[in-house]
């Protein structure tokens, strides 16, 4: 059990207390990072390429369709 427990974490759910030794799944070079994933450089090239554009939409105006036929005895007057 000591052994999953190593790399400062000490129960389930709690956070890691010392940075880790790994490599970057993006760039592939050996990193020390909290967290496992894309490195600080990464992230900041995916964030500078990858931003999303605003535009304003011009949704239709919504009118229920029309699935059922009324019958007679509904709209008789």
């Amino acid at each position: 059990m000591d052994d999953m427990l190593s790399g400062g974490i000490t129960s389930v759910g709690q956070l890691p207390e010392d940075d880790l030794e790994l490599t970057c799944p993006r760039c592939q070079q050996a990193r020390t990072e909290r967290f496992y994933g894309p490195c600080d450089t990464c992230r900041a090239e995916l964030r500078a390429t990858q931003v999303g554009r605003v535009s304003d939409v011009e949704a239709a105006e919504y009118e229920p369709k029309m699935n059922v036929v009324p019958n007679a005895i509904a709209s008789k007057e």
